[in-house]
């Protein structure tokens, strides 16, 4: 029987996950490849940590060119995530001809076109399927069935600690550091929760998925990124009283030449199906021109579904070699020089439904006063709410426009703070009610 060789850089998490597959599916994997996988060499600069998975001594080092440059090994699998030393990694296992495995969404997001490139230079596969949203084959899907689609959109839940949070926010009526806290105790969240919170992580994301489905090359700078860290329950209990839920988004369109590509905290309709996903869960909604709206739902990372989409991606590329060759399936869906530099919206020109919430003194003439500089600037008011008086007191006042461009209602509000009787910035939310 054909065998395959193995090497894994990075025994954390994932690492042990993917050693579970090995050891607990090997039939079932020879049953599908026709071939025998088995796991050569693991590296890792700490390799006495238990981490639940029994693996013979002489398998381990602590030394990565064992693997990279061990002439036995056919695959590498790069589970160190970061920057560096992965693409260094990544990078020597290419030049010595071995096909790469990865989950590592930044290195991508920063460093895909020159590791990809690298990989076509030698002939060898470069697959992802992990970098986004763990276990969920978004990736494989975009390239092989829905291939034949022009997409016109991506709706994606891609970080599930932020989902969790602004899930019990949604629930609970707690506020935004109390469940990060217990998301922390829980592990849900990391020490240093900026990347997550702050839709750093769902960016590295959505820059992969823009790239896949829109075959435009996009970087980390030109995506627009919001987290979820200014929103208060005030904000939960007005969307849910506006019939909405409040959820992360990526977000990517093509329309007009042009490429949206942003992340920030959106409003969506509660019957939307995006809005039943909930805790650490993630899902990823496309529209493509032939099929429709497709939407993908599952895990979105954790060890055994991450290491489940890693081992697909192993056996994907043995299965290229037991059939004679390989890069069957250009990396980024789009033959390379196929791939354009689509220029991309600038977000004052992002044209949105927004909900407004303003902290003013309850005083007559208030309400006019700020709904007079919205239709000065042309923004409609479509609904509002105001509490109940409190004399001498600062209340929220919360009104959902109309469509508007960002950029005049940046204006707007600029002018809005300006007012003697707001006390605190006015804040927004954008709004989507169409997804397709």
């Amino acid at each position: 029987m054909k065998e395959f060789n193995v090497g894994l850089l990075g025994f954390g998490t994932i690492g042990a996950g993917v050693i579970r597959v090995f050891q607990n599916n090997a039939e079932v994997m020879e049953q599908r490849l026709g071939a025998r996988l088995t796991l050569k060499r693991i590296a890792d600069l700490d390799i006495t940590t238990d981490r639940g998975v029994k693996v013979d001594a002489g398998v381990l080092t602590t030394d990565a060119m064992q693997v990279l440059t061990d002439p036995e090994i056919d695959v590498v699998i790069e589970l160190i995530g970061g920057y560096e030393p992965a693409r260094s990694f990544v990078l020597k296992a290419i030049e010595q001809g071995k096909h790469v495995v990865t989950a590592n969404k930044a290195l991508l997001a920063k460093h895909g076109e020159e590791i990809l490139s690298a990989a076509a230079a030698k002939g060898v596969d470069v697959m992802f399927e992990a970098s986004v949203g763990g276990g969920i084959p978004v990736l494989s899907a975009i390239k092989e069935n829905l291939c034949a689609n022009n997409f016109r959109c991506i709706f994606g839940i891609l970080n599930g600690t932020c989902n969790y949070i602004l899930t019990r926010m949604t629930n609970e009526g707690a506020d935004f550091a109390s469940v990060l806290k217990d998301a922390q105790a829980k592990g849900y969240a990391e020490a240093d929760p900026t990347f997550d919170v702050e839709g750093v992580d769902t960016a590295h994301k959505l820059a992969i998925l823009v790239s896949l489905c829109f075959g435009t090359r996009i970087g980390l700078e030109n995506i627009s990124i919001e987290g979820i860290s200014k929103i208060t329950p005030l904000d939960i209990q007005f969307s849910k009283e506006f019939g909405y839920k409040i959820k992360l988004l990526a977000i990517g369109k093509r329309e007009n030449g042009q490429v949206e590509a942003r992340v920030h905290p959106t409003m969506i309709p509660v019957n939307y199906p995006l809005a039943d996903v909930d805790g650490v869960f993630n899902a990823v909604r496309l529209v493509g021109d032939f099929v429709g709206p497709v939407m993908l739902y599952g895990q979105g990372a954790g060890m055994d579904a991450t290491a489940s989409a890693v081992m697909g991606d192993v056996m994907a590329i043995s299965r290229n070699q037991i059939a004679g060759g390989g890069r069957r399936t250009p990396a980024m869906g789009y033959l390379p020089e196929a791939m354009v530099k689509l220029p991309v919206k600038p977000m004052r020109d992002i044209v949105s439904q927004y909900y407004l919430r303003f902290t003013a003194l309850d005083k007559p003439g208030v309400v006019a006063k700020i709904s007079g500089i919205l239709g000065r600037y042309g923004i409609g008011i479509a609904s509002m709410i105001q509490p109940e008086r409190k004399q001498r007191e600062a209340v929220p006042i919360v009104i959902m426009t109309h469509e508007a461009t960002e950029a005049v209602i940046n204006d707007a509000l600029a002018e809005i703070d300006q007012l003697d009787v707001v006390r605190e910035p006015s804040h927004f939310i954008r709004i989507e009610s169409e997804m397709e």
